[in-house]
């Protein structure tokens, strides 16, 4: 039996059963990571000592026949945005190369309240900005499914140490799709609950507005198991909403007979490399939702096609602020080489961020800009709101939404790192959602060429239910 493979719920029930120890789980999974991770870099930081000491904490509740909590024995990776106490966070950057946090995030407090296991700090894009964890001043991440393409971004790390049985499960932020992307890419289920469903205190922010912690498995099962765990009212978290917690029952069958389910008109006719072949996987899925009873319908969000651009001007603007911090002085890395205040600021700066950050912060600062903000920033607000109300309408009639992760297949590295506009492209399906503050989730449709692409499932606001259920009622009919 390797273990490595197992699902969580497996892994669950043999621990009840003492069939295996939460030990040997958690030295299975370090040993994979010591045999693979040298190819993938799926790993910024790994947690070694303190996951099989926690890992022998909890065996001895086990033994002792005390409760134990929701993700006992289970080992979990952890993208570097969010904090870990005693353990190093660095936003896969050199300005935070040797931060280390003196509290962990919400997430990580629930996470250890159940007995969950951080077996280390996932490898992402720099603060998270990118779609291909290629920004990373701490190495590119590689897709295990094929070494020479991108796990997608910015949670790449998460994503790949999941695929590869690295990690059982792994959190991951999304932002514009940075979950469902590199879920997509590597074959595994990722969600984004709705914003407010998951706190984001102890999160570092890119943008505050569309930040989310989300959730990976290699199944749907496992991906709520997670969340589950996580989602929850934060009074730290002033965007926490009181609606927020989930726990329902996934037995039961024929979940897809009747649901409502609506294909955005606007997503019909689009042109990129290997599209045919996605698109035949998509038009599939599609059949299987019908032939299991599900009511299909075409519809028209007219303001999608505007979604692009509304969230590179608002994610940016509030990169631009957010990143301000991190000036040598109050945060982050501080050059050596300096003589004036502007040279400290500048130096620091500079050395500290990469292309893609300075890029972002760039554009950000100039929607922002005196002359510039009305015509630039507070414009993108006016358009989120149409998006949303085109969401809003949609759902008086339909339970969830169907589409594409992305448009396109996980791509071969160092290929678009020149090209960010052409990289932003892949966001097409997921920066609507994050504006309109929805649910989705990613879950694998197959394979084009080998590579593998996922169908994006998403639904109302606080609608999880309905989405997980329609990802599990999707999984168990292609089984």
């Amino acid at each position: 039996m390797e273990l490595t493979r197992l699902s969580a719920w497996e892994m669950k029930e043999l621990l009840k059963k003492r069939e295996v120890s939460s030990e040997e789980l958690v030295k299975a999974h370090l040993d994979k990571i010591e045999a693979m991770d040298k190819d993938l870099n799926a790993f910024i930081t790994v947690n070694s000592e303190a996951a099989v000491q926690t890992a022998r904490n909890v065996d001895k509740k086990i033994k002792n026949g005390e409760e134990t909590g929701l993700l006992a024995g289970i080992p979990i990776g952890i993208k570097d945005n969010i904090m870990t106490k005693d353990l190093r966070t660095t936003c896969g950057s050199k300005m935070l190369e040797d931060f280390v946090p003196p509290y962990d995030a919400t997430v990580i407090r629930k996470i250890i309240n159940e007995d969950g296991i951080v077996i280390g700090k996932t490898n992402m894009d720099e603060f998270a900005m990118g779609g291909s964890t290629e920004t990373s001043y701490f190495g590119i991440t590689r897709n295990p499914r094929n070494l020479e393409v991108v796990p997608g971004g910015s949670s790449g790390g998460s994503a790949a140490a999941v695929a590869s049985g690295e990690a059982a499960l792994a959190l991951g932020s999304d932002t514009g799709g940075s979950v469902r992307q590199p879920a997509s890419y590597c074959g595994v289920v990722g969600i984004k609950p709705t914003y407010g469903m998951v706190s984001r205190y102890g999160v570092v922010p890119m943008s505050n507005s569309l930040d989310q912690v989300g959730t990976f498995g290699r199944d749907v099962s496992d991906a709520y198991l997670l969340l589950k765990a996580i989602a929850g009212f934060d009074p730290l978290d002033a965007t926490s909403s009181k609606r927020s917690g989930i726990g329902f029952s996934l037995e039961g069958e024929d979940f897809l007979k009747g649901l409502k389910v609506a294909l955005p008109i606007e997503y019909r006719d689009l042109k990129f490399s290997n599209f045919e072949g996605i698109q035949r996987l998509y038009d599939d899925a599609v059949k299987v939702f019908e032939n299991a009873g599900a009511k299909i319908d075409y519809v028209s969000l007219p303001y999608l096609k505007y979604a692009l651009e509304t969230y590179y001007i608002i994610s940016t603007s509030e990169v631009s602020t957010n990143l301000s911090r991190f000036d040598g002085i109050r945060y982050g890395h501080r050059t050596d080489d300096y003589e004036t205040l502007d040279e400290l600021y500048t130096r620091s700066r500079t050395e500290g961020f990469g292309e893609e950050a300075k890029r972002r912060i760039m554009m950000g600062t100039y929607a922002l800009s005196a002359g510039y903000q009305e015509e630039h920033y507070k414009k993108a607000l006016k358009v989120r709101t149409l998006i949303k109300q085109d969401y809003e309408k949609t759902y008086e009639k339909y339970d969830v939404i169907l589409s594409l992760a992305s448009p396109i297949l996980p791509f071969k590295l160092n290929s678009l790192v020149n090209s960010p506009v052409e990289m932003y492209m892949s966001d097409l399906f997921t920066v609507p959602i994050n504006l309109a503050g929805l649910v989705s989730m990613c879950v694998p449709m197959g394979d084009v060429g080998g590579l593998p692409v996922g169908m994006q499932i998403t639904g109302k606001r606080f609608g999880e239910e309905t989405v997980i259920k329609a990802g599990l009622g999707y999984e168990r009919a292609v089984k």
